[in-house]
C-alpha cells in the first residue's frame, strides 16, 4: 500500500540531503581560502555567497535527517 505522499525512500532522501549540505558546506568553505592564497580580487557579493552557502549547507545537513528521516515517515 502507497503513503499519503507516493513511494518516497525516506532513507535515500535523507542520505542525499545530508550529502548535500555537507557539499555546499564544503564549496563554501574550502573556496574562500583558495581565493586569497591565489590572490584573486573578488567583489563583497561573492563574499557573502560563500558565506551564505556555508550557513545554507549547515542547516541542510542537520534538517535533512531529521525531516526525511523522523519527521516525514511518522506522517504516514
Amino acid at each position: 500500500m502507497t503513503g499519503r505522499y507516493g513511494n518516497l525512500d525516506y532513507g535515500t532522501l535523507a542520505k542525499r540531503g545530508f550529502l548535500l549540505g555537507v557539499g555546499l558546506f564544503l564549496l563554501g568553505e574550502l573556496l574562500e581560502p583558495l581565493q586569497h592564497a591565489v590572490g584573486l580580487q573578488v567583489p563583497g557579493w561573492e563574499h557573502g555567497l560563500l558565506f551564505y552557502m556555508t550557513v545554507l549547507g549547515v542547516l541542510v545537513a542537520l534538517l535533512s535527517p531529521f525531516v526525511f528521516g523522523i519527521a516525514l515517515p511518522l506522517t504516514e
